[in-house]
């Protein structure tokens, strides 16, 4: 009963803050390939053959892909009660557009091909490029809206009162952030397909992926000017408990200008990843142009973690900044769950984790190689 004391509390706090933003990266460089080869999908392919060929290099994967979202989704549910609570009740529209646009690509892949009437094939087609594209631009404006502070407040029993609206959550830059997020999910995706087909698709999205990369380095250094010029960061104000029992309203904290580079000036080290994101971007477009078909896919995955990795340590130590009321805001040291329950989920996550991760490479070690037009028509193959 008292093996959970071997690891402090503060510990604990920021190993799961490091297992959140591992969980959510891994399903950005997985779950985005699928994603953005989504968004691709009406595009690189233009006959039905082609498009069967880019559905069938994900069909295999996606779902196992998935599982990371559901994973980091259920890591928010144990280990930060508050920010699920705040997060998936404020969101809970912007929560429905996703989990619609998610539900239409399994979908979208079972039903394609019951039937040869193009027309039919074209409509699930679509549904597959907004499945892939309403994600990708959510999630964005999601962070975006996260940089900007939510607007939510805690009475004093700690409950949560939301005032804010769906269509208050599409401000310029949280946009700007959306399109960031579809922009480096699309080049992954292209660099995915450029790597997975051969011919006409892969010249196609080697076109694709080129302007995408593009678009992220300069989308993201935007980004980065805006948050710098137009957009206050939080900052606590007070001493705060990081042993203490979780409790926001302990705190003080203000909207100051400049604050989310605080920890970039306090840790100069730092910059490295905002530098990743935008030398990953960089490196990608160049190594497609060099038809280095894995060292593209490398370099389009280095530019999604700097990014990710970029806006978790500005935030730190927030997790969901109130705009109502500064003081409310959820952090690592006061939105956690117990010494316990931290405790016991980090044993889980030391056992069952490594397991996910081996069999997710066995998988892709098995399925190595290219997706073509022959494969696909093999009645043995069982393909999409």
């Amino acid at each position: 009963m008292i093996l959970h004391t071997l690891i402090d509390y503060d510990v604990l706090r920021v190993i799961w803050w490091a297992l959140l933003g591992f969980l959510l990266l891994a399903f950005a460089l997985t779950d985005g390939f699928d994603l953005g080869s989504g968004m691709l999908l009406p595009f690189v392919a233009r006959t039905d053959l082609e498009r069967r060929v880019v559905i069938n290099t994900v069909g295999p994967v996606w779902e196992g892909n998935q599982v990371w979202l559901i994973l980091g989704g259920g890591a928010i549910f144990a280990a930060w009660p508050p920010l699920y609570a705040v997060s998936f009740s404020g969101f809970y529209l912007a929560m429905f557009a996703i989990l619609f646009a998610l539900i239409l690509r399994p979908v979208g892949f079972k039903y394609r091909s019951k039937r040869e009437d193009p027309r039919w094939r074209a409509s699930w087609d679509w549904a597959l490029f907004v499945g892939g594209f309403v994600p990708s631009l959510i999630f964005g404006v999601a962070m975006g809206n996260v940089l900007l502070g939510v607007p939510f407040r805690l009475n004093d029993d700690l409950r949560i009162f939301y005032d804010g609206s769906f269509l208050g959550l599409l401000s310029p830059f949280a946009l700007l952030c959306g399109l960031v997020s579809v922009a480096m999910l699309t080049m992954q995706g292209a660099c995915w397909l450029v790597m997975k087909t051969r011919g006409p698709v892969a010249e196609r999205a080697r076109a694709y992926g080129s302007v995408a990369a593009l678009a992220t380095l300069v989308l993201f250094a935007l980004g980065g000017v805006a948050l710098s010029a137009w957009v206050d960061g939080y900052r606590i104000t007070s001493i705060i408990d990081t042993l203490a029992t979780s409790n926001p309203l302990r705190k003080t904290a203000e909207l100051a200008p400049g604050a989310w580079f605080d920890n970039y000036h306090a840790h100069p080290w730092l910059m490295a990843a905002p530098a990743a994101g935008l030398a990953g971007a960089a490196l990608a477009l160049a190594l497609l142009r060099l038809r280095r078909e894995v060292g593209a896919l490398l370099a389009s995955s280095l530019s999604i973690a700097g990014i990710v990795v970029a806006v978790g340590v500005s935030i730190f130590p927030f997790l969901l900044p109130s705009s109502a009321d500064p003081r409310a805001s959820l952090t690592v040291w006061d939105a956690s769950s117990s010494h316990m329950t931290l405790f016991i989920m980090l044993v889980s996550v030391v056992i069952f984790v490594p397991i996910i991760v081996l069999y997710t490479a066995w998988v892709y070690r098995v399925l190595w190689g290219k997706v073509d037009e022959k494969s696909v028509e093999d009645p043995h193959n069982h393909a999409y």
